[in-house]
């Protein structure tokens, strides 16, 4: 196995091949129909190589290549059926699993940032990695303490690679269109684009991870492991059991699901107003479901390397919004949103027109529990991208005002990782108890949550 690909040249290759072999792969589906075989057939077989493609050089990759994957992922249940199944094993593979890099590279980053005695550290460590994602791969170890731990190790030459590959995937975003039909692309690389040096800072991630370690601490729902070292390149933290949300997903029961479902959304919520902080990388790796709880289970959350500083908890706009949508005050609503600059000032748009915009996507949120389906989740995307429909006309109106960016893709995101699920969440509750505004004159106010 080859060390991580840091030539930009070498990088650049391979990620251009993707709309290049899409393009070769149609002209060979096209020789396939002449010689006799349907359209259908031919369709399915031209997919399902080109998600083999899509995780071999995603995969292979690492870096931003990886961690567009692992964004794509979520947005799966957005999908036609017929479009997202072939993807669907491939982009799954890249939330846990990704080709690790070789041992001596992973002593060499220890021995450079541990020092050479880095065995001393450690009773038990694992050669083989438990997992390999975007910039770094997991070791089980035990700590020198007795403590079985999870070590991660940033793969040499992450940062460069990372801003290659975006800025790669950025300037060809539109040629990979085809690779993942109906998703917008290039602001959601832009968006990756931003983060990188954060993504990149294991000081920052430590500081996020410990922050809601020690206000999760008695959590009878959330599980977060504890920080137990910290330098350049290296972090260890407690190692927690349980099963993968993927694995929960693919063969889970409807319980798993159903509660799984509640617990995410209950720390997407709470974890704000409860450590100032937003968990801003939501895709199926970065969670466990744990065999205990007041309710038979608990939720593990891994991976703060991307995080949404809200000193104040989530905006009191969102909430408020919410709730004026659904006591149906148009007018009301269309005040807030171009008072926060969701519409701009030289834009004049229908109030009514707004809120019918709006019902279809807050439904989960009008009724006291909704279940989460891939159709749902489809039907909205449908409605929005269809440019004969007002849905689409009118969202092309609005905007997006940056500070509102991350909570947007994490909140989409969070809601495509509950259809795939398939789970019945009570939507309401959470929101009742941790959106600021979302309930009028709100009797109980919750401590003010601090900075990290």
């Amino acid at each position: 196995m080859s060390d991580l690909p840091r030539k930009a040249v070498t990088r650049t290759a391979k990620l251009a091949a993707l709309p290049i072999g899409f393009a070769g792969r149609a002209t060979w589906g096209i020789g396939k129909r002449i010689g006799g075989k349907s359209a259908e057939i031919v369709g399915r077989e031209l997919q399902q190589r080109t998600a083999d493609q899509l995780f071999k050089v995603l995969g292979e990759l690492k870096g931003g290549a990886m961690k567009f994957g692992q964004a794509l992922s979520v947005f799966e249940s957005a999908l036609p059926e017929e479009v997202a199944g072939p993807y669907r094993a491939a982009l799954t593979k890249l939330q846990e699993a990704a080709p690790p890099m070789p041992t001596r590279t992973v002593h060499t980053v220890l021995e450079e940032r541990l020092g050479g005695q880095w065995r001393e550290l450690f009773r038990e460590f694992d050669d083989k990695p438990s997992a390999a994602a975007s910039i770094g791969q997991v070791h089980r170890a035990v700590w020198h303490d007795g403590r079985q731990v999870a070590v991660k190790v940033q793969y040499p030459g992450a940062g460069e690679a990372l801003l290659s590959d975006l800025n790669q995937l950025g300037r060809f975003a539109r040629l990979l269109g085809p690779l993942i039909p109906g998703i917008d692309i290039k602001p959601l690389i832009a968006e990756l684009r931003d983060r990188v040096s954060e993504e990149l800072d294991y000081a920052l991630e430590a500081q996020a991870q410990q922050a809601h370690a020690e206000e999760f601490a008695d959590d009878p729902d959330v599980v977060v492991p504890q920080v137990v070292h910290q330098s350049e390149q290296v972090l260890v933290t407690e190692w927690i059991d349980g099963t993968p949300l993927a694995e929960v997903i693919g063969s889970g029961s409807q319980e798993q699901r159903d509660r799984a479902g509640q617990l995410l959304a209950r720390f997407l919520f709470s974890g704000p107003a409860r450590t100032g902080l937003l968990h801003a990388d939501p895709h199926p790796g970065n969670f466990r479901l744990l065999p205990d709880g007041k309710d038979g289970w608990r939720l593990g959350v891994l991976d703060f390397g991307t995080v949404d500083r809200l000193p104040g908890g989530l905006p009191d706009p969102i909430g408020t919004s919410l709730r004026l949508t659904i006591e149906g005050d148009a007018t009301a609503v269309y005040e807030l949103l171009r008072e926060e600059g969701f519409v701009k000032e030289s834009i004049e748009l229908e109030p009514d027109a707004v809120l019918d915009y709006l019902l279809p996507i807050i439904e989960p949120a009008q009724v006291e529990a909704f279940t989460f389906t891939r159709s749902w989740m489809r039907t909205q995307a449908a409605r929005i991208a269809d440019i004969r429909s007002p849905a689409h006309q009118l969202g092309k109106q609005l905007n997006l005002p940056p500070s509102y960016l991350l909570i947007h893709r994490v909140t989409l995101s969070t809601i495509g990782v509950l259809c795939q699920l398939g789970a019945t969440v009570r939507l309401r509750d959470e929101l009742e108890a941790w959106m600021p505004g979302f309930v009028a004159d709100e009797d109980v106010a919750h401590e003010p949550a601090v900075e990290a």
